[in-house]
């Protein structure tokens, strides 16, 4: 299918009137149909084998946060700024502390994608956790569907390239004399999340915009439109999260494309859950989402097979969700 006609059934079915309200709009949206995942330019085939992530301990402590900007602009055009919130030394708790300095250590990367006219402040209060569990948390706003923005959606299929190209820039920090971040990362241990048109983007850094990088995804409250169900390279597990009461991505639709996913995968339902505006307040599912999703990024960044065990037990408290576990 050629890219204009994917990306006139991507405006006309999902994102001019689905994806409307990702992040900031509070207002019920027309529920989405749902749809088949459309065909791209095919990728290499999806392998089974498991992520080259050695066997090893995730941090148990809580750490302070830190958080610092860049400034990036791919080929010119394309402003990029980054929010980077990072393990930082100091006593735990409290608002991140700019230019904080880094805890010691080497610290695995999340790269996350915003929703249509978010920001990723947004979703500090999730990122933030993830920070504080031991994890350099790096979120770019999006040159033309952040708020603010002209909210050209079908823009979002060149957001897998802007990730790819932050994530090289932040992973040279890694090196750079002087950087604050020199040292702190674990470059060779890097995972993708994103919620709504983030969640689109999300998915295609593992179809058609391959970035071998990546060892596991996020995805929340996303579906495959635009960047289909074709998962290529080597295998990284999975977790989605979708509210069944979802009113913009029709749960059908994520779950579909769930079901595509060759590789270890998880899936975190919340009966009660809308589009994901539990992702923006710190309550209870806040809690339950943001406790999976540490206990799955300390699996597959840092190896701890322990952790992996420790899924099952976040995902339950209160009887806010249900999780398929086809982790194993």
């Amino acid at each position: 299918m050629s890219r204009r006609a994917v990306s006139a059934l991507l405006a006309s079915a999902l994102f001019a009137s689905a994806l409307v309200g990702c992040s900031t709009d509070r207002r019920p949206a027309e529920q989405a149909a749902a749809a088949t995942p459309l065909a791209t330019t095919p990728a290499p085939p999806a392998t089974s084998s498991a992520p080259a992530i050695p066997a090893g301990s995730a941090p148990q402590q809580t750490f302070a946060v830190g958080v610092r900007q860049l400034k990036l602009n791919r080929d010119g055009d394309r402003p990029l700024p980054v929010t980077v919130w990072y393990p930082a030394s100091g006593r735990a708790g409290g608002e991140p502390a700019a230019s904080a300095r880094a805890a010691d250590g080497r610290f695995p990367v999340v790269m996350f994608s915003h929703g249509l006219g978010g920001r990723p402040a947004d979703y500090a209060a999730l990122l933030t956790r993830w920070a504080a569990a031991g994890f350099v948390v790096a979120a770019p706003t999006f040159p033309h569907t952040s708020r603010g923005g002209d909210r050209n959606v079908l823009d979002v299929l060149n957001q897998p390239a802007d990730v790819s190209y932050a994530l090289t820039e932040l992973l040279a920090l890694d090196k750079r004399a002087g950087d604050p971040l020199r040292g702190r990362m674990a470059t060779d241990r890097v995972a993708a999340a994103g919620h709504s048109a983030g969640g689109v983007t999300t998915i295609g850094l593992f179809t058609a915009g391959r970035d071998d990088r990546l060892a596991a995804g996020i995805v929340f409250a996303g579906t495959a439109l635009g960047v289909g169900t074709a998962f290529a390279g080597a295998a990284a597990p999975q977790l989605f999260v979708h509210g069944e009461a979802d009113e913009v991505v029709q749960y059908a639709a994520g779950k579909a494309v769930y079901d595509k996913v060759p590789w270890p995968k998880a899936m975190l339902s919340l009966p009660n859950g809308d589009h994901g505006r539990a992702l923006l307040s710190d309550g209870k599912s806040l809690g339950v989402v943001a406790d999976t999703t540490i206990e799955f990024l300390r699996w597959t960044l840092y190896g701890d097979a322990d952790a992996k065990e420790r899924i099952a037990e976040a995902s339950a408290p209160g009887n806010i969700a249900t999780l398929d576990n086809r982790l194993q």
